[in-house]
């Protein structure tokens, strides 16, 4: 792991000047600093997070205005209270730029103390926030929101399978609360989808580990209610922090801000996605954004449970551009907003301590900061994500690889995941391990192959393996250094 982790250019440790800075930190808030901002101590507040996290930078206020109309709070821990800028903990969270989330270890942007103590909104602990809290009704339509900083008291910290439970069997504590923040949750997100959403799934593998660290059993985790109640909020929060600096008043430049955006996919890439969805029989439209939104979301819901799943959605996610932090805001294209940024991470993203420096010099009135520096910056957290994002995935290889090393000769069911001219990759179905079958294995016919189709076809049988086609496969090698693991079809 500490390999996966240099090979990134991620630093292992802290410096001592790091740490003796963040142990100098009081735990104890100046009770002259609770008075500079709004209270929200009384109101009903909860943290939902994995069941093994420690650090929570988020928290959702409730409070029942009247029958159909909510007060809602996002409230994100006021890390940036903590960390002067260019302190020695500032530095060096800005070279890390983000948490790296390894399969069996964390390694945090910022010291411990700061991102599972100080900071994080730990229950029944008075805790410093930046929120956005909105008047809402039970549709999702906002009818008055304020930004800025408060002071909070969390209720109760759930897991995600707390919360889910307590949704699917409509019982349980804080019951009323919860259904009613879930409600408004659907409704946010229907509206997201209608106005262009493209609605991916993100399950995402994981281990069950025993005492030594190794895999012994591993599943998909499913994105569900739960889950999809934090990011509606958190994506809203998002929306509105940027709207709030990007729609400047009449007769005034909007000031330099950081933004999250994504660019649309290109025309090329989008016709080589449509013409081969249309020859498993699907259609897109792509003469306008929202005719090619709607399009594919119909797309996911043809697809999802049928041996093609998998191909269709990596396909498509393939067609995009990637996601970056820029000062030119051009409009994020997933989710189809036109202003959005990335304000609800701060203890494990470094744009989002920059937002909350920036929004906050902004509400008190500053005048527009260097837009040269600030974008040097976002090159900067853009590269290290995409770092972060390769050392998590090579984690979850050898992981993977790791849990088959132990069963060579072992046969699995699978699908074929992906093709090239060295042979086919499939995805076991129950583990998600990716393996490929070297065309040098196929010897029962010549296979040629055909790349605009994504498939081999035998040249005297007919037999065609192609992408999304479900088979049968037995463990060849697995090789640990390289994260590798090779399979052969069983006939």
């Amino acid at each position: 792991m500490q390999a996966i982790l240099i090979d990134q250019s991620f630093a292992l440790e802290f410096s001592d000047d790091a740490r003796r800075q963040a142990e100098a930190i009081p735990e104890t808030i100046p009770l002259s600093e609770i008075q500079r901002r709004k209270d929200f101590r009384d109101v009903f507040t909860i943290t939902i997070d994995p069941a093994d996290a420690k650090d929570f930078d988020d928290a959702i206020s409730f409070r029942k205005i009247k029958d159909g109309l909510f007060q809602i709070g996002v409230h994100i821990a006021d890390v940036s209270y903590y960390i002067p800028e260019n302190s020695h903990i500032d530095k060096e969270a800005y070279d890390r730029a983000t948490s790296v989330y390894l399969v069996d270890r964390t390694y945090p942007m910022l010291p411990e103390k700061l991102c599972n103590h100080v900071c994080s909104l730990r229950p029944k602990e008075d805790k410093l926030c930046f929120s956005a809290v909105f008047r809402i009704d039970e549709t999702g339509k906002i009818h008055k929101q304020w930004i800025g900083k408060t002071v909070i008291n969390s209720d109760c910290r759930f897991s995600y399978e707390q919360v889910q439970d307590i949704i699917e069997q409509k019982k349980g504590p804080y019951c009323e609360e919860i259904l009613t923040l879930d409600a408004v949750a659907k409704a946010l997100r229907e509206e997201r989808i209608k106005k262009g959403t493209i609605n991916f799934s993100s399950d995402e593998v994981k281990f069950i580990l025993d005492d030594n660290q190794k895999p012994v059993g591993v599943y998909v985790k499913e994105s569900k209610d739960a889950h999809k109640l934090i990011e509606d909020f958190m994506l809203l929060a998002n929306r509105k922090v940027a709207e709030l600096i990007a729609k400047a008043e009449k007769d005034q430049t909007p000031k330099t801000f950081v933004y999250r955006v994504h660019d649309k996919p290109m025309d090329e890439k989008i016709g080589k996605f449509s013409t081969f969805i249309n020859k498993l029989g699907y259609s897109l439209r792509t003469n306008s954004r929202k005719g090619f939104t709607d399009s594919i979301n119909r797309l996911f819901d043809e697809v999802r449970g049928k041996g093609s799943q998998y191909m269709v959605e990596n396909l498509a996610l393939r067609t995009m551009q990637r996601a970056l932090y820029s000062t030119d805001n051009i409009g994020h294209y997933g989710l189809g907003f036109k202003y959005y940024t990335h304000f609800t991470s701060p203890i494990r993203r470094y744009p989002d301590l920059m937002v909350h420096r920036l929004l906050e010099a902004y509400i008190n009135g500053a005048g527009s900061f260097n837009k040269d520096r600030l974008e040097e910056k976002c090159k900067h957290c853009s590269d290290m994500e995409q770092r972060a994002t390769e050392a998590e995935r090579n984690s979850v290889k050898y992981f993977q690889s790791l849990f088959l090393a132990d069963k060579v000769g072992q046969q699995f069911d699978g699908i074929i995941s992906g093709v090239s001219k060295w042979g086919l990759w499939v995805q076991l179905n129950d583990t998600k391990c990716e393996g490929m079958v070297s065309v040098k294995t196929l010897t029962d016919d010549f296979y040629y192959y055909d790349e605009d189709n994504y498939r081999y076809i035998g040249q005297h049988s007919g037999t065609i393996l192609q992408l999304g086609m479900p088979v049968r496969i037995a463990v060849k090698n697995v090789n640990l250094a390289k994260k590798q693991m090779d399979y052969i079809f069983v006939k």
